[in-house]
């Protein structure tokens, strides 16, 4: 993509999150958006119809990084508990690393689209995974698969309501107490 076009696009998203730390998503003008992001409305429009196509993009934008951060630190696990611990370790870092922007989209707006981006990955890669494992249990895998899912999905939006309540650390050890290691074995 043209480094102009993603120089506008990051200046907008910008432009976008500094409004949402002031006011309600719903509240927002695109005169403002443009305002803080310095750039003009003809521009704005040439990149997006509407501001919800505006955060549609940054949440796409994020949730492509999330992806990328995923797979290109995935490690090579021995179990599906040590998996799930480094799956929410990274998920943990990309969110200290974003906290400015999920922080803003989550608290301050109570925008659930975020939470369904990160519900959305992890369901994807956990699928993925459990693919190669043979369940031990007679618990279908769907009803693991969602139940772990809104495990993580929760720990991660309470990690961002709240970043002081608990360390990266005290999380990931509270659940590796938490999470039961013979489900699943590796097949053969």
């Amino acid at each position: 993509m043209d480094k102009r076009i993603l120089k506008t696009k990051k200046n907008l998203y910008e432009g976008l999150l500094k409004e949402m730390k002031e006011k309600e998503f719903e509240n927002i003008k695109i005169s403002e958006i443009c305002e803080k992001a310095l750039t003009t409305r003809s521009t704005f429009y040439d990149h997006f119809s509407d501001k919800y196509e505006l955060l549609y993009s940054l949440i796409e934008d994020l949730e492509l990084e999330l992806n990328n951060f995923i797979n290109e630190n995935n490690i090579e696990v021995k179990s599906i508990k040590e998996y799930y611990l480094v799956l929410i370790n990274l998920l943990l870092e990309h969110i200290e690393k974003n906290i400015d922007i999920y922080g803003t989209i989550l608290k301050k707006n109570n925008n659930s689209i975020v939470m369904d981006m990160i519900n959305d990955t992890i369901y994807k890669d956990i699928e993925k995974v459990l693919s190669k494992y043979e369940n031990n249990s007679n618990i279908p895998t769907e009803i693991i698969t969602k139940f772990y899912v809104s495990a993580v999905s929760n720990i991660c939006r309470d990690y961002i309501i709240y970043p002081n309540k608990y360390k990266k650390e005290q999380i990931l050890d509270y659940l590796n107490k938490l999470i039961p290691s013979n489900i699943y074995k590796e097949k053969n």
